[in-house]
């Protein structure tokens, strides 16, 4: 899989754009967020979160973001510095833009849901002049999440990126993770999104994310209509994901993947998907074969819902391997060719 990364001799392998946020995560469990009275607050925002599963296995991230010019602004970026992230191009707001927070809610191991505070935030005052070309030469891939694209002037800021991404030869990850309630309506999602998809070498996201980006295209709503749609546009690789079922993958150069989630004893229903894609690129990005690094990127899914935080519970290489060694002795292999 080395194809999808061509310039190995770049600095760093991945930079990610766009979301980084404060996550308070409840203590009180199996209660409603209106009676919870008890959390712990976690560095939190998917680009972020990836941003640390990837360090934490050894990859060297940079991260291209806004934060707020404040206590939280400081805690994000020592929290990066501190996990070996490179934090040169993340700026401050100037306008007073404070951090995103998110309130989870964790109602059983299987009931979970999210309330975000994201007005006005400081991640969507990322600008276009804060893209700078000769980063984005500097890395193996870039990734983008859907959230940057929900508004200006992150939105063109993330564009920009991008450009420049197919300018250098940088590889082009888009996750899809969109968050609805931070654009205007649901065709505004279909066009952004699909406009950066079909520019990507590779998509991550739910079957719910990509009905939204083919919302327009007039697809059936199928794993293999997506596929052939997007690689026909000359996408690499593609992770569809479908919960508690599992995900599958397809690929141009490798075949189409069935891959089931490793069991464990769920805490909540969120945060696996940030923790699928750090360790699914971290296997590529090591050349594993494909098969190989889903299996890592379901692994590392399962251990995320198993645990209270995302960005502090991200697994290090032995523990991932670990837990991979430890879950195929009971149950086998969890990925299988469709």
């Amino acid at each position: 899989m080395k194809k999808l990364f061509p310039n190995e001799a770049r600095p760093l392998d991945v930079i990610p754009v766009g979301r980084v946020a404060i996550d308070f995560n409840p203590t009180d469990y199996n209660r409603p967020l209106s009676e919870s009275e008890h959390f712990n607050k976690y560095l939190g925002g998917s680009p972020a979160n990836i941003a640390v599963g990837l360090a934490r296995l050894g990859r060297k991230v940079g991260f291209l973001g806004k934060v707020s010019d404040d206590q939280f602004g400081d805690y994000v970026t020592n929290y990066f510095v501190r996990e070996g992230i490179d934090v040169s191009h993340i700026t401050r707001c100037r306008n007073g833009e404070k951090l995103g927070l998110t309130f989870t809610e964790i109602l059983s191991p299987t009931e979970s849901s999210i309330l975000m505070y994201r007005e006005g935030v400081a991640d969507l005052m990322l600008h276009p002049d804060d893209v700078d070309r000769e980063y984005i030469a500097s890395a193996k891939a870039l990734l983008i999440s859907g959230t940057a694209l929900c508004t200006s002037p992150t939105r063109e800021a993330s564009l920009k990126a991008l450009a420049y991404a197919k300018q250098t030869g940088t590889t082009v990850i888009f996750d899809a993770d969109y968050r609805a309630y931070t654009w205007k309506n649901m065709d505004e999602i279909a066009i952004y999104t699909s406009l950066v998809a079909e520019k990507s070498d590779m998509i991550l996201g739910s079957r719910e994310e990509f009905d939204l980006m083919e919302r327009l295209l007039g697809l059936d709503g199928t794993d293999e209509t997506s596929a052939a749609y997007w690689q026909s546009k000359g996408v690499e690789v593609q992770v569809i994901k479908h919960g508690k079922e599992g995900s599958r993958a397809y690929s141009v150069k490798d075949g189409n993947w069935q891959v089931k989630p490793f069991p464990v004893k769920a805490l909540k229903g969120f945060g696996g998907g940030d923790g699928y894609a750090s360790s699914f690129l971290h296997g590529l990005l090591s050349g594993k074969e494909l098969n190989e690094a889903l299996e890592m990127g379901s692994a590392s899914a399962a251990m995320l819902v198993a645990s209270h935080a995302c960005s502090r519970d991200m697994p290090g290489e032995e523990a991932l391997t670990s837990f991979i060694r430890e879950k195929k002795a009971f149950c086998g292999s969890v990925v299988t060719v469709l």
